[in-house]
């Protein structure tokens, strides 16, 4: 559910605030539907920022904001001819009536407007925003002719707010890409960006020049005159004050009578001159709309009923594969060029290894394509009956990455398989160089995206070590070439003039971050499942990066809070040649992790053999079977130079697994190379563990701000002291340490009954 919030509020952002949509809607209304689910199944797990609560996202700041005095809210969405049938039966029952007239009109694809009248004149335009604040957008609206300054006729309302979309219709969009053609600008995507973009100009003469349209279909605010008892004469009574209103547009009876105008819109939707992704059903008359209500984003009266995404046949000529920032290896199949929706596609993704094998698409075959949410191609399915003689193998994906020769790896339970060269790869140089010095890492101030872009493009650093080899005349002649990328001429080279101070700063900054902590240093090398938490289990429990650097996964499974997954990736970004060269690179270039100590007394324990053979992962050797081959005598070294097991008085199918295992090729080696390590780690451990703080066992969430310290100073007393601190409330929590402005923390807190402090409290606590 978290990941769902966060992915889908990211979303959101692109496409309400940025106009960059970053995927189609159809995957959109997928994953909404599905946290949708998970909150109705899990009602007190929801989170405030969910966006199920709220429409869109915050504006952004270059234009004033409004708030709307009523929430501009979207609709539910409906795909199947069942979804509109539980519709109709829903409203039916809200109303207690046998049949419903509704009112069915298009959904456009544009960009929601609230345009506000007083006593007739066009005064305000708003954007939707995030469905309660919008952005001021009058002065652009006012050069859009299709929208009346002043209403029509003598008797206009006091106030009136319309509530409607902007949009450009199909030809104005060719004749406007043609128009960036000419210019050598950048094209737009399709008629909904170019309006969207359109509408956005900080210039209104740029909007202007750009031809947009408007249809009106709802009212927000209405004072000084009777609403219409319908929704249909609501858009009647625009039409008469002059305000667009579609003429696509009818009152139906029941459900019969809104599948048959979905239908019929749907036959001639390419004839149309705009774009519309589905059509609007609402209750029509006013009252019945009151008594249905509203739930939490979207009225009960109203489903936006969607179209489907559009096909087309084709035949797969290769399945090659994209790295993407984060190491994320995406099949994707290369097409004899088709067209879809009026798009020519080429490309269309694969998604991951088993959904290849799930629809078996291999190369010759011929598929199905659509592209879903009429934006991102993608293959539907394939035409078995079309399929080539002799029969293609089937796909497998790499073993190595197609970038760096870096080896591939799939985690259980994941469908996403990574490459593991983190720090070489240049798929995701810029991605870990940027984690890398992030403030709670390495923290080398002033190098922000900006720079690590240019830096990169410029083929100055290709891995985190190169940083540490940067020069001035490096620097500089990063800033010559981005500034001769952009176009742009400082003012100060104008003048005949240099500037460098910029660069002995950042210079300055690199070299004061050679010596971080060690639990930094190994949360700033990026390894996939290890936060600042798991790194600094890492540093307290090992204490030296070398050790960290050799462990192997049976080993670090024993730490704790470190599950089997989590070792693994640990064990794989270590064991990767090529990641192993980046840190000696670094090591070289002067990083010396500071703090290094020997391993914890208490490892001793960790490092019993029972434990260790136990997390080897072996089939069926579970700890009481581990104790019991040891208590015969046995010793890891030993275990890995025999073959029978049978004798140990196992049950035969554990004797089995464990021959199996051991004749595997490498295990072994692993058996006895544990063995070494241990007694090595043995000899090293203290012969008394430090005393512990008052507090082990004890585990701390801060929230908001604190009067005197900040929460990483808070932090840090909470460790010394043998406490752990971590980032969510749960039951187990021991303690919140409440600031001022704490949020969802608290109200957490206070939910499960979990003790707060404040910083007095926390004081007198470590001090008790």
């Amino acid at each position: 559910m978290a990941w769902l919030v966060e992915e889908l509020n990211r979303h959101i952002y692109n496409y309400h605030v940025l106009d960059a949509p970053t995927i189609p809607d159809a995957e959109y209304d997928r994953l909404f539907k599905e946290l949708q689910e998970l909150e109705s199944a899990w009602p007190q797990a929801v989170k405030n920022d969910s966006p199920t609560s709220r429409v869109g996202a915050a504006p952004i700041p270059e234009f004033s904001q409004v708030t709307h005095s009523v929430p501009m809210l979207s609709l539910n969405n409906g795909f199947t001819d069942e979804d509109v049938e539980n519709f109709d039966r829903r409203v039916r029952e809200g109303l207690e009536a046998r049949q419903v007239a509704y009112s069915a009109e298009l959904k456009f694809d544009g960009l929601a407007i609230s345009l506000r009248y007083e006593n007739g004149v066009f005064v305000q335009a708003a954007t939707r925003g995030d469905g309660y604040t919008g952005e001021d957008v009058t002065a652009n609206i006012r050069t859009v002719r299709v929208i009346p300054l002043r209403l029509h006729g003598d008797e206009v309302p006091a106030v009136l707010e319309v509530r409607g979309e902007v949009l450009m219709f199909k030809d104005d969009f060719a004749r406007l890409n043609q128009r960036q053609r000419d210019a050598g600008s950048r094209e737009f995507a399709n008629p909904r960006n170019a309006a969207a973009g359109s509408l956005r100009q900080l210039d209104a003469r740029i909007t202007a020049q750009r031809k947009l349209r408007f249809f009106a279909y709802g009212i927000g605010r209405l004072e000084g005159a009777e609403l219409p008892e319908s929704h249909s004469a609501v858009l009647d009574w625009f039409d008469r004050l002059g305000l667009p209103v579609s003429k696509e547009r009818a009152v139906v009876s029941g459900c019969e009578g809104l599948l048959d105008y979905y239908r019929s819109i749907g036959e001639r939707r390419a004839s149309l001159p705009y774009e519309i992704d589905g059509v609007v059903y609402k209750v029509d008359r006013v009252a019945d709309q009151a008594q249905l209500g509203f739930v939490s984003r979207a009225p009960r009266f109203a489903l936006a009923h969607k179209f489907p995404a559009e096909e087309a046949l084709t035949v797969v000529s290769a399945i090659d594969v994209q790295v993407g920032r984060t190491g994320a290896i995406t099949p994707v199949a290369r097409l004899v060029p088709v067209s879809v929706g009026g798009v020519t596609v080429t490309n269309a993704t694969l998604h991951n290894e088993d959904e290849v094998l799930r629809k078996d698409v291999r190369v010759g075959d011929s598929v199905i394509v659509r592209r879903a949410g009429d934006v991102i191609p993608e293959v539907l399915s394939v035409v078995l009956e079309r399929r080539p003689s002799p029969a293609p193998a089937p796909y497998r994906l790499p073993e190595t990455c197609p970038v760096c020769g870096s080896h591939v790896v799939r985690e259980e339970g994941e469908a996403v398989a990574r490459c593991t060269g983190g720090l070489t790869c240049a798929a995701q140089r810029k991605e870990s160089i940027r984690h890398f010095a992030g403030r709670r890492m390495m923290d080398i101030e002033g190098l922000g995206d900006r720079y690590i872009d240019s830096l990169v493009e410029s083929n100055l650093i290709h891995g985190v070590a190169d940083l540490y080899k940067l020069t001035l005349d490096d620097l500089l002649k990063m800033k010559r070439l981005a500034d001769e990328r952009d176009g742009t001429t400082p003012e100060t080279v104008k003048q005949g003039k240099v500037a460098t101070k910029w660069a002995d700063n950042l210079l300055a900054a690199i070299a004061a971050s050679k010596n971080p902590p060690l639990e930094r240093l190994l949360f700033a090398l990026g390894i996939r499942h290890v936060g600042e938490s798991t790194a600094k289990t890492l540093a307290d429990w090992l204490g030296r990066f070398d050790l960290v650097r050799q462990a192997p996964a049976a080993l670090l499974r024993v730490l704790p809070d470190i599950g089997g997954t989590v070792a693994e990736a640990i064990a794989e970004f270590f064991a990767e040649e090529k990641n192993q060269r980046e840190i000696d690179a670094l090591l070289a270039a002067g990083v010396t992790p500071q703090g290094e100590h020997p391993p914890r007394a208490q490892l001793r324990e960790k490092l019993e053999e029972v434990n260790l053979l136990a997390a080897l992962g072996i089939p069926k050797l579970t700890e009481p079977r581990a104790r019991q081959l040891l208590g015969a005598g046995q010793t890891l070294d030993s275990l890995a130079h025999l073959n029978v097991f049978g004798v140990f008085g196992l049950p035969a199918g554990v004797a089995a697994a464990l021959e199996e295992w051991m004749v595997e090729p490498g295990h072994r080696e692993q058996l006895a190379a544990l063995a070494r390590l241990r007694a090595e780690l043995l000899a090293q451990l203290p012969v008394e563990a430090a005393a512990e703080g008052h507090l082990v066992g004890k585990t701390f969430v801060l929230t908001g701000t604190l009067p005197t310290m900040s929460r990483d100073a808070a932090g840090a007393l909470i460790e010394q002291a043998g406490g752990k601190v971590s980032g969510s409330v749960s039951k187990k929590t021991s303690y919140v340490v409440a600031g001022a402005e704490a949020g969802s923390k608290l109200a957490k807190a206070e939910e499960l009954g979990v003790p707060i402090l404040d910083e007095a409290g926390l004081l007198a606590l470590l001090n008790s």
